[in-house]
């Protein structure tokens, strides 16, 4: 039987998702990654391949407010994306759960993100 770990399968997940969202300059792709202690938002062009913004819970400024990798954390999290998304000049987005369930920690991430003024 071939190895059907937890990360294999959301790896096959995320190839499905990606298949079908990209992001471009005018509207990008809010990619929300979450490991066992950190998250991670970007905002890719994927046209050029570059990451217009980002943030997470490694940046110093959510260090010194000792950010966790929990829900509270994960809505400081989005709502400082949304608000460094929007001082790049990014207003609307696609969202890329990365093929995580859109339940807790992304939930929240986008949640806040779409309270600060994001669209997507």
């Amino acid at each position: 039987m071939a190895s059907r770990s937890r990360k294999k399968l959301r790896q096959r997940r995320h190839w499905r998702i990606r298949k079908r969202v990209a992001g471009t300059a005018a509207v990008p792709r809010m990619s929300v990654y979450t490991s066992n202690q950190h998250l991670y938002v970007q905002f890719i062009d994927d046209d050029t391949g570059q990451t217009l913004a980002a943030v997470s819970t490694l940046d110093p400024q959510l260090r010194d407010d000792e950010v966790s990798d929990n829900v509270t954390g994960a809505e400081t999290v989005g709502r400082i994306a949304a608000e460094r998304a929007i001082a790049a000049g990014l207003k609307k987005v696609v969202f890329d759960r990365a093929g995580f369930k859109f339940h807790g920690r992304v939930k929240a991430i986008a949640d806040q993100a779409r309270e600060a003024g994001l669209e997507f």
